[in-house]
């Protein structure tokens, strides 16, 4: 599909570029219009993308030539023996400036457990950067150019909803460390779930050539807009296959606000539960075909039940978008201003209707007084709080539940060693209750010869005992 692009303004002052600007979209007409180039956009975008440079220190152990020896294991452990070593790696991806005073966005994983960022910029100009926000949920993290001295060229966010299949786009990034490079394809799907590559699970999907290293970098549609962060690809080889995925510019952007204006991100909370609809669920509902999600459980003093939500209701769409998994309703729930009424469109006994519901944030009811674990005690290492409907969202856990939650397991501690583990939820100590941090901290004091365990993890009870 061809566009026909106009100048947005004739400025006077011929060192400005000219914008383009969507006239029409239509089928390329002859063979001069399929021998257009793309490099009018490509120099527009291009500035924009840089690469992210970050460094990491690790510290590790010489390996154990017993580590499989349970008996050795008491004296060497799990971690090796020896004196510590720290050594240092590198990582390299790709970066978008979002806004002319250095603000640039990348992927978590690129800039992970960092302790020194470095940015540079198409021109080879090389800036120190520090990270302002990193949003492991959604993989997205926020850098500021340090000590800048200029205006930097920066990226229009696109409306990354009114993206649609067969959509032109190119990929800019670093792939493999060749330095900056363009790949052109097209939007393969939009609203593309169960990707698993971020607590958000909605991409789009392209066919446009990205590779290792590519990752933070921008996915542009034929105005010059950021459609979307490149974050992952689907592959067997390391290499691309054509299946890249973007995290939706519409994400993006409710992340670098929050960073821009110096808040933490903070989303929706619906106060639910919900399940996707099968054929033989969409069959006892009397549909035609399976659609919408399916609401199971309404928990107490939630935007759910205030809005009269009922369990068996039908959640066709969110403010006129369709959805049809709860990664779907996930995203078009998390990217709703909050204190904004949202549309849902559901069907309850057969008819469709449609209730409206306030975007209010999740509340930190009880507060999460952050506990860590010392002493001996199975939960050593560990760094405990009280759950509420804000900790439940932070640490991706069903916000219905109540009690303690795990949300950090230091390395090398017992708490690792017996492998708990980020959310899980510790119901009973040796047979009691526990219902907040003081009464884990209170606990884990006590000498006790055996350890009678019941903790919760993904819906499941697990007992075990420890001595």
């Amino acid at each position: 599909m061809a566009r026909d692009f106009v100048p947005a303004s004739k400025a006077a002052d011929t060192q400005a570029q000219p914008k383009l600007t969507q006239v029409v979209d239509r089928v390329p007409a002859s063979k001069v219009e399929m021998q257009l180039s793309f490099s009018p956009l490509v120099k527009e975008a291009a500035p924009a993308v840089v690469n992210v440079y970050a460094t990491r220190k690790v510290v590790t152990r010489q390996r154990s030539p017993f580590f499989n020896d349970p008996f050795f294991e008491q004296f060497f452990g799990r971690g090796g023996f020896g004196a510590p070593r720290e050594r240092v790696e590198r990582s390299l991806g790709s970066g978008v400036i979002v806004d002319h005073t250095g603000v640039i966005v990348t992927n978590h994983h690129v800039i992970d457990g960092a302790t020194e960022v470095k940015v540079a910029l198409s021109d080879r100009t090389e800036f120190e950067a520090d990270v302002v926000l990193d949003d492991e949920k959604t993989d997205l993290a926020i850098l500021k150019v340090r000590d800048l001295d200029r205006d930097l060229p920066h990226l229009e966010f696109a409306d990354s909803d009114e993206a649609q299949v067969g959509d032109l786009v190119l990929a800019i990034g670093n792939p493999f460390g060749v330095g900056q490079t363009v790949t052109s394809g097209i939007v393969s799907a939009v609203a593309r779930t169960q990707v698993g590559a971020s607590d958000y699970s909605y991409f789009v999907q392209t066919d446009a050539a990205i590779n290792p290293g590519n990752s933070g970098g921008a996915l542009v549609n034929m105005q010059g807009q950021l459609v979307g962060i490149n974050s992952s690809i689907y592959t067997r080889s390391g290499g691309s296959n054509g299946i890249g995925f973007a995290i939706p510019a519409n994400m993006v952007k409710l992340v670098a606000d929050a960073a821009i204006s110096g808040k933490a991100v903070q989303r929706a909370w619906f106060g639910g539960s919900l399940q996707m609809v099968n054929s033989d669920i969409a069959a006892g509902l009397g549909l035609e075909r399976p659609q919408g999600v399916l609401v199971t459980e309404i928990y107490q003093d939630s935007p759910a039940k205030a809005a009269g939500l009922q369990v068996g209701d039908l959640i066709l769409s969110v403010n006129g978008k369709s959805v049809d998994s709860p990664d779907a309703f996930g995203y078009r729930f998390a990217t709703v201003q909050l204190g904004s009424d949202v549309a849902l469109e559901i069907a309850r006994q057969g008819k469709d209707q449609t209730v409206t519901m306030k975007a209010e944030a999740a509340p930190e009811k009880p507060p999460r007084d952050a506990r860590q674990i010392s002493g001996y005690s199975p939960f050593e290492g560990a760094t405990v709080l009280n759950l509420s409907p804000l900790v439940a969202q932070e640490l991706g856990v069903d916000s219905g539940l109540k009690g303690v939650v795990i949300s950090e397991v230091r390395n090398g501690t017992t708490a690792e060693r017996l492998g708990l583990k980020t959310g899980d939820l510790i119901r009973k100590v040796n047979g009691q209750a526990v219902r907040n941090t003081k009464d884990l901290e209170t606990l884990s004091k006590q000498e006790f010869r055996l350890w009678r365990l019941e903790i919760q993890r993904d819906g499941k009870l697990i007992k075990t005992t420890i001595s």
